[in-house]
C-alpha cells in the first residue's frame, strides 16, 4: 500500500498551470491542502458523493483547463453513478482520482466495498472511460500520475493506499471564500488563454 498524503503530494507536485483541482470530503481535501494549498483548488466540505459531477460541471464549462477530481472511495462508491454520466459526456480534459484506502474513513473505518467485491477502474473502464490505472505500490504511482495530469479523458487513476490516520491540513472552510478565490483563479486562467 502506498502512503496517501505522499502519493497526493507526488502527483501535484509541479502541478501545470491549468490544473484545477476539485477535492472530495475529509482525507482528499486535507492531503491536497498538504500539497499546496492554491486558489485552483476547490475544497467539497460536506458536500460528499459530489466531487465527480462537480468535476464534469467545470471541465465542460472550462475546455481549456485540465480538471482533476481527487476523492476518497467512500465518496467515489456514494456517487458511482455519475461515472456513467462523466463518460457520456466524455470531457477530454476530466481526470479523476481516487485514493482508495478500502475503508470509509469518515465514519469509522469500516470496510468499504472497494476492500471487498468493488474495482473502481473496473467500473470506469465498463461505464465508457477511455483509461483506467492503478497503483498498489509506489513504483506505480509515476504511471498514475502520468494518467490523471495528461491522459485523453475522461481517465480514472486509483491509488491503493493505507488507512492511516494522519494529521489534519485544514484549507479554508468557509464557503463563500472558497468560492470567491477559486472564481478570481479561474478569472485569472481565463485572461491569460485570451492574450
Amino acid at each position: 500500500m502506498i502512503e496517501r498524503r505522499k502519493a497526493i503530494a507526488a502527483i501535484l507536485e509541479d502541478r501545470p498551470d491549468n490544473l484545477l483541482v476539485i477535492s472530495g470530503l475529509g482525507s482528499p481535501t486535507y492531503d491536497v491542502a498538504a500539497a499546496g494549498d492554491v486558489a485552483q483548488n476547490f475544497y467539497l466540505w460536506g458536500a460528499m458523493g459530489g466531487a465527480a459531477a462537480m468535476g464534469l460541471g467545470l471541465a465542460l464549462a472550462r475546455p481549456n483547463a485540465r480538471v482533476l477530481v481527487v476523492t476518497g472511495d467512500g465518496e467515489m462508491l456514494m456517487g458511482m453513478g455519475s461515472l456513467a454520466t462523466v463518460a457520456a459526456k466524455a470531457p477530454a480534459n476530466l481526470a479523476m482520482l481516487v485514493i482508495d484506502n478500502e475503508a470509509f474513513g469518515e465514519t469509522g473505518g469500516q470496510t468499504s466495498h472497494t476492500g471487498k467485491t468493488t474495482n473502481l477502474a473496473a467500473v470506469a473502464l465498463a461505464c465508457g472511460f477511455r483509461q483506467v490505472a492503478t497503483a498498489y505500490k509506489p513504483a506505480e504511482l509515476n504511471a498514475v500520475k502520468q494518467l490523471v495530469l495528461e491522459g485523453n479523458g475522461p481517465v480514472l487513476g486509483v491509488v491503493k493506499t493505507n488507512s492511516d490516520e494522519l494529521p489534519r491540513v485544514l484549507p479554508e472552510r468557509d464557503g463563500h471564500i472558497i468560492r470567491n478565490r477559486f472564481k478570481t483563479a479561474l478569472a485569472g486562467q481565463q485572461h491569460g488563454e485570451s492574450e
